[in-house]
């Protein structure tokens, strides 16, 4: 309400204004109307504008005028009769022309920017298979994942071509990668910016690795081949399949419990079951009590890189 106030004032003081200290015509009323809708305006979009933004059309502004400093320096110390007579012409005019391209030039490259203007591990770069799991979204809300999550072009990029692929899974991929990506900035926990910022490589993993590493963020991500690359190149990983895994029931050797039974397994007697956070436990002598509960007895654990084993017998 108060900034509604201070707009209403302006364009009403503006006219009394130029009307009282200028000329006392119908023509002044119209200046200060005009003097009071330009401020408005600018307010308006002073308001809209970042901090940053602000900050960098600035120093783009300071750029182009120390760029006119240092030519007009060189050429009045050059002492140059014809350079000197061209430069009393046109050098208002160049100077002009370089604030103009300073700040031009400033708004150019703070796309590759936007918002990234601090770097380090409170930055997160999603790839595309985080966004397409979408358990990210749940990490974000328990603040599990603190911080600023960056969402790189080229990956939003990959999830459009996705989105309109002929293939239906991969539509569906696709679709769902950009409602995560929708959900994601819906959420109040978090900060996310959306980056232009690119980075060389070979494949979207290299870029997704190679971008973190220039802004010295992490990766999340589900994907085995962006663990490697980022291990090559430094760059901390933030795997969240080797999180559910990690978060999974500790079962130890020799401990009991109770398992429904499910289906048979390769070898002969066996038996198939397994526990609420879907681990597969192997039954041996389990194949009589299928579509039954049965108390098992664990002897043996094998972890491998695609998961956990759980090996029993029954008791």
């Amino acid at each position: 309400m108060p900034i509604w106030i201070f707009r209403f004032a302006t364009l009403l003081a503006f006219p009394f204004l130029t009307y009282d200290f200028i000329r006392q015509d119908w023509m002044s009323v119209l200046e200060g109307v005009l003097c009071g809708a330009i401020v408005v305006a600018g307010e308006v979009l002073f308001k809209r504008l970042r901090l940053i933004k602000i900050m960098i059309v600035c120093t783009g502004f300071l750029m182009g005028y120390m760029l006119f400093a240092l030519l007009d320096y060189t050429i009045v110390r050059f002492e140059h009769t014809d350079a000197l007579a061209w430069w009393l012409i046109y050098g208002s005019k160049v100077k002009i022309g370089l604030l103009i391209f300073g700040v031009l030039a400033s708004i150019l490259k703070s796309r590759e920017l936007e918002g990234l203007s601090l770097k380090g591990h409170h930055l997160k770069v999603a790839d595309l298979t985080a966004l397409v799991d979408g358990r990210i979204v749940d990490l974000c809300e328990i603040n599990f994942l603190p911080g600023v999550i960056v969402l790189p072009v080229f990956v939003m990029d990959e999830l459009n071509k996705m989105a309109s692929s002929s293939d239906p899974l991969e539509r569906a991929k696709g679709r769902r990668g950009l409602d995560v990506a929708v959900r994601l900035q819906e959420l109040s926990e978090i900060t996310v910016r959306i980056t232009n910022k690119n980075a060389k490589g070979n494949t979207p993993e290299e870029r997704v690795v190679r971008l973190a590493k220039s802004l010295d963020a992490e990766v999340v991500t589900l994907d085995f081949n962006v663990n490697k690359a980022a291990v090559l190149q430094n760059v901390t990983a933030l795997n969240i399949a080797d999180l559910a895994t990690a978060l999974k029931p500790v079962v130890l050797p020799g401990e009991s419990m109770s398992l429904f039974i499910m289906k048979d397994g390769k070898e002969k007697e066996q038996g198939i079951g397994y526990l609420d956070d879907g681990t597969m436990v192997v039954v041996e002598d389990g194949r009589k009590y299928i579509g039954k509960r049965a108390e098992v007895s664990v002897y043996s654990i094998l972890q491998t890189s695609s998961g956990r084993m759980i090996f029993a017998r029954t008791k």
